[in-house]
């Protein structure tokens, strides 16, 4: 497959053009990369309006994916999360065929990143959380296709009843897989959202990796609207590298809105190593990637089949995880993640009750056998009574909400100790990150419980609207 971003560029470093443009180091090298990291110079294209090498690796990674069109961005899933929110908003409005004056909201399952409460409140729109059924853990909120048809159903009852017109979500939003490993049943949420001509966006920021498994798992295929995939989380590109992928049955509908989205949120400067990185990545998935994933994904399962003979307690998950339930044996996460360490291991997350392994293709026999290591000596190995953390299930019971996601940010706001805010508004997401999940969303009213999940997560101060005076 070809490469025109890293060709361009590499004939340009070869060129020994004089750089007037930016950026200030001129191509000239002090950390080792300088002189692969350029501008928008005249054929580099523009990422924003991309019509040349930019549309050309796009149009690639689209082939590769199977999805109707895939756009680039080179800041995360955090800047496709707002365009997306932002099309489908544009969407809601041109076909909107009442007068009615509710405000739009996304229907969403509460475990979101932080980055979707940020572009509700740049947007100026709503979300109302589906209800808990069971958690372990303020990362997973599992939700069933019955969950979505019963909220819909509810609406269309009440309206008929009430003689009433109350919306519908302008969009359903789901994170999957979530940082502990859960995937949830996108074909079969996708086909409700669809019976009620309802898009269905998914955060796929850890599952980039899923639309190449035998199977294909990835969000696109199982009749998702649109997506956006982390490349850089599973994939061998540099840290921000992203796409949004949009399903061929709303091109037309999505794309040019994706594209304002895309560039109002954006920098007007994006990073020519990232999307280097993104457009050599459509060379590595062409070439083999499938049988090296194959392999990856065989390791991970001795592993974990390794540690549950020894009776560690690993929770089934999505093929590239690693999640330990620590809790379960008596330990808390962030102790053994420090254990882990002394092994040369470092995890992606630990907190209270689990510790999360992330693997790709590019993790090495050695780094398995660490684990393998580690595994022998463990705390682990000498059971104690379990952590049950008995509030927990306090995070099913969702806060009530006093003001809207901007009101509540733009507001004039204090940073107080978490003992003095019950009763306030939250003005901040309050998150630990990772997983940056957050506890309590802006405009929602602090409660006990809340309180005590921020005690649990070590979370001393909050950021709350300030009181009239």
């Amino acid at each position: 497959m070809d490469t025109p971003i890293y060709d361009f560029v590499k004939k340009y470093k070869e060129s020994d053009m004089s750089r007037f443009h930016m950026p200030g180091h001129k191509g000239h090298k002090f950390i080792g990369c300088e002189d692969l990291d350029i501008t928008e110079i005249y054929g580099a294209d523009v990422l924003s309006m991309a019509s040349g090498i930019i549309a050309r690796s796009q149009s690639n990674a689209s082939r590769l994916f199977y999805t109707g069109q895939t756009f680039y961005s080179t800041e995360g899933s955090s800047l496709c999360i707002k365009a997306m929110l932002m099309t489908v908003l544009m969407d809601a409005r041109s076909q909107r065929k009442n007068d009615s004056q509710e405000r739009e909201y996304i229907l969403a399952a509460r475990n979101v990143h932080r980055s979707i409460i940020d572009a509700c409140a740049l947007i100026d729109i709503d979300m109302e959380f589906l209800t808990y059924r069971s958690s372990n853990s303020i990362c997973e909120c599992k939700v069933l296709p019955e969950d979505i048809k019963t909220y819909f159903e509810n609406i269309k009852k009440e309206n008929l009843e009430k003689n009433i017109q109350k919306n519908y979500p302008i969009a359903v939003y789901i994170t999957s897989p979530d940082y502990l490993g859960n995937i949830a049943d996108i074909a079969g949420i996708a086909k409700v959202c669809e019976k009620y001509c309802i898009p269905l966006i998914i955060d796929n920021a850890h599952g980039a990796y899923l639309a190449f498994l035998e199977c294909n798992l990835h969000p696109i295929k199982l009749g998702a609207a649109m997506c956006c995939d982390s490349a850089h989380k599973t994939l061998p590109v540099l840290t921000g590298g992203a796409y949004l992928h949009i399903a061929e049955k709303y091109k037309e509908r999505f794309s040019e809105a994706i594209q304002r989205g895309l560039a109002l949120f954006g920098s007007t400067s994006p990073s020519y190593l990232i999307l280097q990185s993104l457009d050599l990545c459509n060379r590595y998935i062409a070439d083999g990637y499938r049988q090296k994933l194959k392999n990856c994904i065989n390791s991970v399962n001795k592993v974990k089949k390794y540690l549950k003979s020894i009776k560690i307690s690993v929770m089934n998950t999505e093929p590239l995880k690693i999640v330990i339930n620590t809790a379960k044996a008596g330990y808390i996460g962030m102790h053994i993640a420090d254990e882990m360490r002394q092994y040369g291991i470092e995890c992606e997350y630990a907190d209270i009750q689990f510790v999360v392994l992330m693997a790709t293709p590019e993790n090495k026999r050695l780094d398995f056998d660490k684990i393998i290591q580690w595994s022998s000596v463990t705390q682990l190995l000498h059971k104690k009574n379990s952590i049950v953390p008995s509030i927990l299930p306090a995070f099913y019971q969702i806060p009530k909400r006093r003001m809207t996601i901007r009101e509540a940010v733009f507001a004039p706001s204090e940073v107080i100790d978490i003992k003095d805010s019950i009763g306030r508004i939250c003005a901040e997401e309050t998150i630990s990150c990772p997983p940056a999940v957050p506890i309590v969303v802006c405009g929602e009213v602090i409660d006990k419980n809340v309180v005590n999940l921020l005690e649990m997560y070590n979370i001393k101060n909050v950021c709350v609207v300030s009181l009239v005076k």
